[in-house]
């Protein structure tokens, strides 16, 4: 995690991880994985983008948070960044939904690519509830102490910013609600899945709702536009 970033509190990602980081299930959820990695097991993301979703958005950048719940388990899909894809890979349906949301609310036209990495450097923290995934196997990680951790990853953007929009997106995302101060702008919506997106995900329009919040908190609206195409 970038330590040079300082949050409102004077307090980076690392500074205020490092007791968490610290603590005996954190410790033992890094050893499971790496207990699976040495046994052969595939895991996604590879374990230098765990925390990319922190390296990202730094605790001081944090405008909205888009929660997810585990990374995609497919070859070369997840790269640490909620519902985001690496480049040149093709678009899981979930995502093609959060696209089509967004044509519905703003009129973008959605981009040829699934790279969400400019919402995340605008201040928008793509998280998961959980951090890693066997490959082939959703929710294979998801008891292993990564919701722990991510509910304190919520409770210090709570603590320590002034105001933020948290995108709540499916039941699993939405229990973080009682983590989140009254200050902050909450909005909920079913999760994007094709499972469930049909029940009012894609006329939420949350992304006009999510500058509407910022703007009357004086704060900078986010350019939810994507360029079809990113470098590497």
């Amino acid at each position: 995690m970038n330590p040079a970033t300082q949050s409102k509190s004077g307090l980076t990602w690392a500074q205020a991880l490092a007791a968490e980081k610290q603590a005996p299930y954190f410790k033992a959820l890094l050893n499971q994985i790496n207990q699976e990695r040495a046994q052969g097991m595939t895991i996604y993301p590879p374990a230098s983008h765990h925390f990319e979703a922190l390296n990202q958005t730094p605790l001081a950048t944090i405008r909205a948070v888009i929660l997810g719940q585990d990374p995609y388990h497919g070859p070369n899909q997840a790269h640490g960044l909620a519902f985001s894809v690496s480049n040149d890979i093709p678009i899981p349906p979930s995502l093609k939904n959060i696209f089509l949301a967004l044509k519905h609310d703003l009129g973008i036209t959605p981009p040829s690519q699934g790279n969400l990495t400019p919402w995340a450097q605008q201040g928008v923290l793509l998280l998961n509830t959980v951090l890693s995934v066997r490959a082939g196997q959703a929710h294979s990680h998801a008891k292993i102490g990564w919701t722990d951790f991510t509910d304190r990853i919520i409770q210090i953007i709570s603590d320590t910013q002034p105001h933020v929009v948290f995108l709540l997106w499916g039941a699993q995302a939405q229990r973080k609600k009682e983590h989140i101060n009254e200050r902050h702008t909450c909005l909920t919506a079913p999760h994007p899945s094709p499972l469930s997106a049909h029940r009012g995900f894609l006329t939420c329009r949350h992304f006009s709702k999510t500058n509407q919040a910022l703007i009357a908190h004086n704060q900078s609206p986010i350019n939810w536009t994507l360029s079809s195409t990113l470098s590497a």
